[in-house]
């Protein structure tokens, strides 16, 4: 008898990499958004499409083996920082104490969400 465990262990992963080339595709679309301009500029607002379509499509690959709750939670959590950092760093938006402590609180739970449940996909 073959055993299944290798292929689950393969699927479980590719889901998370799946799951990580939605969350910086749609920060990379995010990012333009702002640079858009209402969509009036083509370059950036054809990076806000491209970068939408590719990251709902690896977002719906990854649902073949995370859970949408868990998944949902690591892709908006890990979303909410990059952006966060990319609002820092690059477009020199200020942080106050508040939203970096409720952006802490975000990390906090999505690792809890991660490292702590053992939710499968049915």
């Amino acid at each position: 008898m073959k055993s299944e465990w290798p292929d689950q262990l393969l699927g479980v992963r590719m889901g998370w990499f799946y799951l990580a080339v939605a969350i910086v595709s749609e920060v990379i679309a995010t990012s333009a958004l702002k640079s858009a301009d209402g969509f009036t500029r083509v370059g950036p607002t054809t990076l806000v499409f491209i970068g939408y379509i590719v990251s709902f499509y690896f977002f719906s690959l990854s649902l073949r083996t995370i859970p949408v709750g868990v998944m949902y939670a690591v892709w908006s959590g890990v979303g909410i920082m990059l952006m966060s950092l990319i609002g820092i760093f690059y477009f020199r938006q200020v942080m106050d104490l508040a939203a970096m402590v409720g952006i802490a609180f975000i990390l906090v739970g999505v690792g809890v969400l991660t490292l702590g449940s053992r939710t499968i996909v049915e």
